[in-house]
């Protein structure tokens, strides 16, 4: 890993590079021959003294070749300049630092920090023109790393710009191009620096952070007693009484003891299994919002993990596709995130159809206590999806069967798209009752899964890891383990 990455300028020679004001100055100098060419031949006396000839011929035509002379003098003069101004510019010392994470979050807007320090034996009024273009990795979409700015010396400029990286992996950037122009303009002084940052794309780290946060404000103040006033079956602590509390809750005896009255504030039971089976197989190769689904039900099954561990469960992950290609037993404590992560963040989907059955059939050998199992995979109808519902009955009832589909919100942009008349409108209504049957499909589904007794979560694959989240938050309080 090579973030941040810093160059000093001056290591690699630089190239001179004319701007168009020079172009345009040396345009001027044709004005030289138009002018000449009006002057009369008489004007130069020799001209009628020497006999007919060539050299009379010759002659005749002098007050164009002096416009000639004049603007090829005009134009050295020009060029000179042009080389004293680049002369100038290398007065100019810079050092080019760029600092990002080590560790990026795929689908997601990483800031990359630009950090310019100029110095040099110039003045301090003194201005130069810098224009930089940042190399960022092929495959990373986001703003345009180019930026234009006025630098004074002894400064630091401070340039940010953001990356959207599509698929988890190792990265680098190959370098920056810069080019200084001074107050005169007629050249620019260019380098191509060689800084070189080295990356790797994981899964959402971003998201697990904030989602880290949320979840610590929700363990103190005004937020956990709304967590205890969820419900639960443990006991946590006493608390004084407010308008709106479970009078069932009430502790007489504490209450008698301390002369005010006070209540049980309960908690939903720790340290119970939470397994998370996330499919990898042909359906989870499709790309949706602009990463595959797979990496949004890996981002996904990460934030329930973390939250399962913050609240004191014991969590299991396994990725299968034709077999359970990855198995990590369930264990507590915030140190397994870590181990969870090593193990599935270069996990990728392949084209192979998923086997549900064998899969689950596994899982029911590995583990024998009740626990919620919860399978990311994608939905799309009865008869497709035949498989997946006969494994999910047979977690049943030994298990709390859990179904999770990432939706694609371009599927219900198609199925809700207003009429326009247009002229192509024959294949937009096919279009448009194609999704809307596909929607009625997947519906059909799910409600076959409810009447077996499995839960299920259709949601946008955006907005999975929230609504994921907060579910089995709900589920926790209301004691469905």
């Amino acid at each position: 890993m090579k973030a941040p990455a810093s160059y000093q300028f001056g290591r690699h020679r630089p190239r001179w590079v004319p701007t168009v004001r020079f172009y345009g100055l040396l345009l001027l100098g044709l004005l030289f021959p138009v002018l000449t060419s009006f002057l009369p031949a008489e004007l130069w006396p020799i001209a009628e003294a020497v006999p007919q000839g060539k050299l009379r011929e010759w002659l005749h035509h002098w007050p164009l070749g002096l416009g000639w002379l004049l603007m090829g003098l005009y134009d050295l003069v020009i060029f000179g300049l042009s080389l004293w101004d680049y002369i100038r510019i290398g007065r100019w010392q810079l050092t080019l630092d760029r600092a990002c994470e080590s560790r990026l979050s795929i689908g997601r807007q990483n800031p990359i920090r630009l950090r310019l320090h100029t110095r040099g034996e110039v003045s301090l009024n003194e201005q130069i023109w810098v224009e930089l273009y940042d190399y960022v990795p092929a495959e990373f979409t986001g703003e345009i790393p180019y930026f234009a700015l006025a630098a004074s010396a002894q400064r630091t400029l401070e340039l940010l710009y953001h990356v959207f990286p599509p698929r988890r992996g190792a990265f680098q950037w190959s370098g920056c191009d810069v080019r200084l122009r001074s107050s005169w303009g007629l050249a620019w002084r260019r380098w191509f620096a060689p800084v070189v940052t080295e990356v790797e794309v994981y899964p959402d780290l971003m998201g697990l952070r904030s989602l880290s946060i949320r979840l610590s404000l929700e363990s103190s103040g005004s937020l956990r007693r709304r967590r205890y006033a969820l419900g639960g079956t443990e006991f946590a602590e006493l608390r004084e009484y407010h308008l709106g509390d479970d009078l069932r809750l009430m502790d007489w005896k504490a209450s008698a003891r301390r002369g005010r009255p006070l209540v049980r504030a309960m908690e939903p039971e720790r340290d119970q299994p939470l397994i998370i089976l996330l499919d990898r197989g042909r359906l989870m190769t499709a790309t949706v919002a602009g990463l595959k689904r797979f990496d949004w039900g890996l981002n996904a099954a990460l934030a329930l993990a973390l939250t399962g561990l913050r609240r004191g469960d014991k969590v299991g992950l396994g990725i299968f596709d034709q077999q359970l290609h990855t198995w990590i037993a369930p264990q507590s404590g915030d140190s397994h995130l870590g181990q969870i992560l090593s193990q599935v963040y270069r996990c990728e989907p392949i084209l192979e159809e998923s086997d549900y059955v064998g899969t689950v059939s596994a899982i029911l050998g590995h583990y024998t206590r009740r626990a919620l199992v919860v399978v990311l995979t994608e939905v799309i109808d009865e008869v497709a999806s035949q498989e997946l519902l006969a494994a999910m009955a047979r977690l049943t009832p030994r298990f709390l069967p859990f179904c999770v589909a990432l939706r694609d919100r371009y599927i219900e942009t198609l199925a809700h798209r207003p009429f326009t008349g247009s002229v192509d409108q024959i294949s937009s209504l096919y279009e448009q009752a194609v999704a809307l049957d596909l929607l009625h499909q997947r519906q059909r589904a799910f409600a076959h899964l409810e009447q077996q007794g499995v839960l299920v979560l259709d949601a946008p694959a955006d907005q999975m890891s929230e609504q994921l989240v907060d579910r089995y938050l709900l589920l926790k309080a209301r004691g469905r383990l």
